[in-house]
């Protein structure tokens, strides 16, 4: 008669447990990135084809014929310089307008008591609530009648500030106690002397918050530069890539010129984004002992 099973430690089916279902996790986090890395790779390898190859091959992850005739063509026999050098402009101008002009709003509407104060979160609030696309006709008309229209002045100047950013300065500088400031006022520092030496340096997270928006939300506009220019010189990488997108710029297909294009565009946001993603919105630094 043999002697029956000893039974499995609990702590070894829990153990399997465990395992298993992070196994599975893990193959599905695996799987859902695939689906989204899978479609980038293919148009990376798709700008180093041919056009045939592309028409014939167009999931293939590997090219048959290696080329950067896509690339060359972009860079010396198009408009897309220009683009490229347009987008960068607006690009650097309104991020710099928008941390410096975000941060005075925010730290007014956040410190100072003013009258109308209420009313004027009110509509920034209300402003966030609003689609973009509403306010394209009503930023022609404005753009128009100042006079601003087809130049960089009608590019940057209505996106120098944005609501978003003023809300997320504003919470920002709420959570820093008001202690810290009222050292340098005692020492007879101004409004303005207490928002740039000693509250700014503290909203370093925030500001890098708003920094990596702002740079890539100027640098992916599209819309308002339909609006606001139609002349081939102040063509950004947005309005460009459209139109070669919809075959304006190209004769046939051309998934090469477009995908390298697509991929030239990306990788600024791309490279800001990872630069700074460990710095978005962190604890404020300093402290404040009471």
């Amino acid at each position: 008669m043999t002697a029956p099973a000893s039974p499995v430690p609990r702590r070894t089916r829990r153990g399997t447990v465990r395992i298993a279902s992070t196994s599975l996790l893990y193959a599905l986090l695996i799987a859902l990135a695939l689906v989204y890395i899978y479609p980038f790779l293919i148009q990376v390898a798709t700008s180093f084809k041919t056009d045939p190859d592309a028409a014939a091959n167009p999931l293939a992850l590997v090219p048959q014929t290696f080329t950067t005739e896509a690339y060359t063509q972009l860079f010396l026999r198009s408009d897309f310089p220009t683009w490229f050098k347009n987008s960068v402009v607006v690009t650097i101008v309104v991020t710099a307008g928008r941390v410096f002009f975000n941060s005075l709003a925010g730290y007014a509407l956040a410190r100072l008591r003013f009258r109308g104060r209420t009313v004027v979160f009110a509509g920034l609030i209300a402003v966030m609530s609003v689609p973009a696309v509403v306010l394209l006709i009503p930023k022609f008309l404005v753009i128009n009648t100042l006079g601003m229209y087809d130049s960089y002045a009608g590019m940057i100047l209505p996106l120098l500030v944005d609501a978003a950013g003023v809300f997320i300065m504003k919470n920002f500088f709420e959570s820093i106690p008001v202690s810290v400031e009222e050292q340098a006022r005692i020492d007879g520092a101004g409004t303005f002397r207490v928002f740039w030496s000693v509250v700014l340096p503290m909203a370093r997270p925030a500001l890098i918050t708003i920094v990596i928006l702002s740079f890539q939300g100027s640098w992916n506009e599209l819309a308002h530069f339909i609006v606001s220019t139609q002349s081939p010189e102040l063509t950004t990488l947005t309005k460009g890539v459209a139109q070669l997108a919809n075959g304006q710029l190209s004769q046939g297909r051309q998934y090469p010129l477009k995908l390298a294009a697509a991929i030239i565009m990306t990788i600024p946001v791309a490279v800001m984004f990872f630069l700074f993603q460990k710095r978005i919105m962190n604890s404020s630094d300093g402290a404040v002992k009471e």
